[in-house]
């Protein structure tokens, strides 16, 4: 992997290699190519393939693929801002060794996340991957603070080849039933088998609210290696339903009405080993720390939604009492808040205790978003932020004198509006670097456009087959 210590590639012979013999491995496995997998701004995954046979080559010099793509809106119209959006210029993809994968769900091919690296050996500014990186370090550093994340996985399985393009439910059973999962038995098998062939660990899967909605919870790792793990997760998903005839997706609003789908953050920081989140004196057991990091993400909630709900369909999902967490409040086990912070079981709390952060969906940039949600909550450290009353309940019950009381806001109810919370917050787009600040501002307002005089059945029809 090229990393921001050493990014010049002719300088990592032992790297190179590692990929050849790695290649042979490969090859005797029968896997032909690999895809090198990155994630634009608007959310989408791009990816680059190669022979199997090219892995040593690309781990030297890296593949080109042009900078343009950090400016592609979902419908693969091309924005632009001072510095992206051209037809000049050139990046080269290198792929992260440490994190290919045989792919269980693609047989003849393997599957690597890349940093992205100008010609020059300098990382570029808008590789989310690297900018999560950053923030990571950045954190150990400043505060002796690391973090274990995980993105929860919504997805509706509809039939193949619809017609139209519409979504057909692959089942008819009822939420959460058994009915439901005895009808896609073979296919969700199929999928644990590829987990466990791939090495990720599955907590959990299950049927989920919404008509033919299932979800998956994986265990925690770094934030950035969780990041990788979630796109990692949707390529599989996908490819094993599309071996059986199915169609899927991870679109926030399959449907302009009913319940969306989420891409839950659940984060928690830790430090010297130990868990700030459980064990402490604050409330819930949390550390001084741990309540700033908290407050911190909740009082940066309006600006963040443009990073962590960034489509124009994000906001048929970001509905008042349909557990999305539309509202600047939070509290324990409260799946209507939107940082919900999670004690676990008697016994497990050491390990298990997490914030779960709501208001985020699967169009998201993963590495961006958990950036952005960990730069808001180090702000609340730096500041020692507290947390303001607790909630219990539904927050959209409260009278307007109890919200107030709270400081219980409603978070943006439309793209427009979260693109203008984010212009204004200077610590999110220091973050992320002028250069990526700008591409998420040009891309958001490309979004914005590209569905004006929609409703909302045309808007959720835009979108639902681009995540």
């Amino acid at each position: 992997m090229t990393t921001l210590a050493d990014p010049v590639p002719g300088g990592r012979p032992g790297e190179v290699q590692r990929a050849a013999a790695m290649s042979g491995e490969l090859s005797g496995r029968g896997v032909h190519g690999i895809v090198l997998s990155y994630v634009d701004t608007a959310g989408v995954g791009r990816i680059k393939t190669i022979p199997t046979q090219k892995l040593a080559s690309a781990s030297a010099w890296g593949v080109g693929m042009s900078p343009v793509f950090d400016t592609f809106l979902a419908n693969d119209s091309i924005v632009t801002t001072d510095v992206l959006g051209s037809p000049d210029g050139d990046l080269r993809l290198y792929p992260d060794l440490d994190q290919l994968v045989v792919l269980a769900g693609q047989p003849g091919w393997a599957w690597a996340p890349v940093d992205r690296i100008t010609q020059e050996g300098e990382p570029h500014p808008g590789c989310g991957r690297t900018v999560l990186r950053r923030i990571v370090t950045d954190a150990a550093e400043r505060h002796g603070l690391a973090f274990k994340a995980a993105i929860e996985i919504e997805w509706s399985v509809g039939q193949g080849a619809p017609a139209g393009g519409e979504f057909v439910p692959a089942t008819t059973g009822p939420a959460y039933s058994a009915t439901r999962q005895v009808e896609l038995s073979d296919y969700t098998a199929d999928l644990l088998a590829a987990f466990a062939a791939q090495d990720v660990e599955v907590e959990q899967i299950h049927p989920e609210y919404a008509a033919g909605q299932f979800e998956i919870s994986v265990g925690a790792l770094d934030p950035v290696a969780a990041a990788d793990r979630s796109v990692l997760a949707r390529q599989t998903i996908r490819a094993v339903a599309q071996r059986h005839g199915l169609v899927v997706s991870f679109s926030p609003a399959v449907l302009a009405e009913g319940v969306g789908n989420g891409g839950h953050l659940h984060l928690s920081a830790w430090r010297d080993g130990v868990n700030l989140h459980s064990g402490g004196e604050g409330r819930h057991g949390m550390t001084a720390d741990a309540e700033s990091f908290a407050a911190g993400i909740l009082a940066r909630l309006p600006a963040l939604t443009a990073v962590t709900a960034p489509s124009p369909a994000s906001y048929l999902r970001l509905k008042p009492s349909q557990w999305a967490g539309v509202f600047t409040a939070w509290g324990r086990e409260t799946r209507e808040a939107a940082v919900r912070v999670v004690t676990g079981t008697a016994g497990l709390r050491e390990q298990a205790a997490n914030l779960e952060v709501k208001p985020v969906d699967l169009a998201a940039n993963p590495y961006l978003a958990l950036g952005c949600v960990i730069a808001a909550g180090l702000d609340g450290v730096t500041r020692s932020l507290s947390l303001p009353e607790e909630i219990t309940g539904d927050p959209a019950r409260l009278s307007a004198e109890q919200a107030a009381a709270r400081d219980v806001r409603r978070l943006p109810v439309s793209l427009a509006e979260a693109v203008e919370e984010f212009r204004e917050d200077e610590l999110l787009r220091a973050a992320l670097g002028p250069v990526l600040a700008d591409a998420v501002i040009a891309v958001r307002q490309g979004e914005i456009a590209a569905v004006e005089g929609l409703d909302d059945e045309r808007v959720a029809a835009a979108y639902r087959w681009k995540y």
